[in-house]
């Protein structure tokens, strides 16, 4: 299988790396000198992280659009963008479990050096896209709470994430808890916001399970919603925080680290998942009708505490800028493992953080409309979305690289439906976008 590789993320730490203390904790569960139910905490971390890209300010931005433009409609694509994305995080962990190389790293070494070239430069135009939306969303929310302009609200989103990503030198739990605690602000706040919403909860089940597509404009954010949920630089992230973690010396050490994974995929995604469902139904229930019109996350907001009042506000307010600052710590971690996976180089910290943040300071320096711009964005990580969902399905289903690990018959199957699925929903988009008539289009 190979024994986990050397690369290392931003401060220098194998990816996964943990204190002494949990790394012998995780040693005595493998060897079978410590059990209980409570074993499994030992080993969550890498899913919660990589979820954080499931409830980033681009699922803000699509999802109040979904919710104001079209009700409860659209929420069979957040349930089936989610579904989706539980399968490839658990194909992105097991790749990394079982092989010791992240996703990145085995697209490098199964390339020849022009397709590396092309599937590094489609990666890195993904990381950017992240950070489009991710620096948006902390800048957005600081402006609306402090009403300092956009561009310092994402100087200082900037300096808190870094400082955030300084944790990562003391090992990855340290900073896995400080993700956690954002993601539970995140999930408490829209607890509350559902809590206050006048929801109309027979119309949100009929459109989870009711496919349909009304017009053009929903199939953009059926695209968007979809790239903002399924994430490229998540499933490239995955397969990194778990390398090493454990160090397995046999198969048995696998199999037992990939379960206690697809547990922590299950649960750390099926919570995300319904935040984004909350997202969609709390806009779905406070702004579509009258104000249909809501797209913008700075006109949510100021709509929002009027119609709902300032608590229903502070939470929304809150969630952003949780959303903001962790999705953008996640992406920094991410886009420095796909550039050092691709390339093999060293980067520092400091040059990737600036790399990838400096088109979000463009677009905002360009005077480009914040939300419009988020967006797109997420409509870009679709598009790049295929490069490694495609690689996912090849690697993991080769039986000389992940030997019993490898894939079954259903689980390949369904790896290639979301994988079609996905391509399909590409295709459609861009005939729409050149004017091509799309069949069964309302």
């Amino acid at each position: 299988m190979g024994a986990p590789n050397a690369a290392t993320v931003p401060g220098g730490a194998a990816p996964g790396a943990m204190s002494r203390r949990a790394e012998v904790g995780i040693r005595d569960v493998l060897e079978g000198r410590k059990g209980g139910r409570g074993r499994f905490l030992l080993f969550v971390g890498p899913a919660v992280t990589a979820s954080i890209a499931y409830m980033d300010p681009g699922n803000f931005a699509t999802n109040i659009q979904a919710g104001a433009r079209y009700g409860y409609g659209l929420l069979w694509v957040v349930l089936l963008a989610n579904l989706t994305a539980m399968l490839f995080q658990a194909l992105s962990a097991k790749l990394g479990i079982v092989t010791g190389k992240n996703l990145a790293e085995h697209c490098r070494d199964a390339t020849p050096l022009p397709a590396r070239l092309v599937l590094w430069g489609i990666s890195e135009i993904a990381a950017m896209a992240t950070d489009l939306a991710e620096f948006l969303g902390g800048a957005i929310g600081l402006s609306l709470l402090t009403g300092m302009p956009l561009m310092a609200g994402m100087a200082v989103t900037a300096v808190i994430t870094y400082a955030i990503l300084l944790l990562e030198h003391e090992g990855f739990r340290p900073l896995e808890i400080a993700i956690g605690a954002m993601v539970g602000t995140i999930g408490l706040c829209y607890a509350v916001e559902l809590l206050i919403a006048p929801v109309a909860w027979a119309e949100a089940a009929k459109g989870l399970v009711t496919p349909k597509i009304p017009d053009a404009q929903a199939l953009t954010i059926a695209v968007g919603i979809i790239g903002a949920t399924v994430m490229p630089h998540a499933l490239f992230l995955h397969s990194g925080l778990t390398q090493g973690r454990g160090s397995p010396r046999s198969e048995a050490d696998r199999r037992l680290l990939v379960r206690f994974s697809n547990r922590e995929v299950v649960v750390a995604l099926l919570l995300a998942g319904l935040v984004n469902i909350a997202m969609v139904i709390m806009a779905a229930a406070a702004f579509h009708g009258d104000h249909s019109t809501v797209a913008e996350i700075g006109e949510a907001y100021r709509t929002l505490t009027p119609l709902l009042g300032p608590a229903a506000g502070a939470a929304f307010l809150v969630s952003l800028l949780a959303s903001g600052i962790s999705s953008s710590v996640v992406g920094t971690l991410a886009g420095q493992m796909v550039m050092q996976g691709f390339t093999g180089w060293r980067i520092p910290l400091l040059v990737r953080r600036l790399a990838t943040m400096l088109p979000a300071f463009a677009v905002v320096a360009a005077g480009i409309d914040p939300t419009r711009a988020l967006v797109l964005s997420q409509v870009v990580l679709s598009l790049a979305l295929p490069v490694p969902m495609v690689a996912l399905v090849l690697f993991t289903r080769r039986r000389d690289l992940m030997g019993p690990f490898a894939n079954g018959p259903l689980t390949q199957a369904a790896a290639v439906a979301g994988a079609v699925v996905v391509l399909g929903l590409n295709m459609v988009l861009l005939a729409a976008a050149f004017g091509v008539p799309v069949p069964g289009l309302e």
